[in-house]
């Protein structure tokens, strides 16, 4: 993932950087040579994604919407 991208999430997120072992679409970006990082948004069923028993607080979204948008504006800088 894109250093500037990863740094421009780290100025909003209070917490841990994470590492994904999984296959995502990022990862096919970043081989084309497209700057790309990764939000995760918590999941209120004990961790469980990719699942229809996957769920995110209303609280939790807006949150990532937050980050999201500070980074963006952040990077357009």
């Amino acid at each position: 993932m894109d250093e500037d991208v990863r740094a421009a999430l780290r100025e909003h997120i209070d917490g841990p950087e994470l590492v994904s072992g999984a296959g995502h679409d990022a990862g096919v970006l970043a081989a084309a040579g497209v700057r790309c990082g990764m939000l995760f948004v918590r999941s209120g069923a004990g961790g469980v994604s990719h699942s229809p028993d996957e769920s995110s607080s209303p609280e939790d979204i807006a949150l990532a919407v937050d980050v999201l948008a500070a980074s963006l504006s952040r990077l357009a800088e």
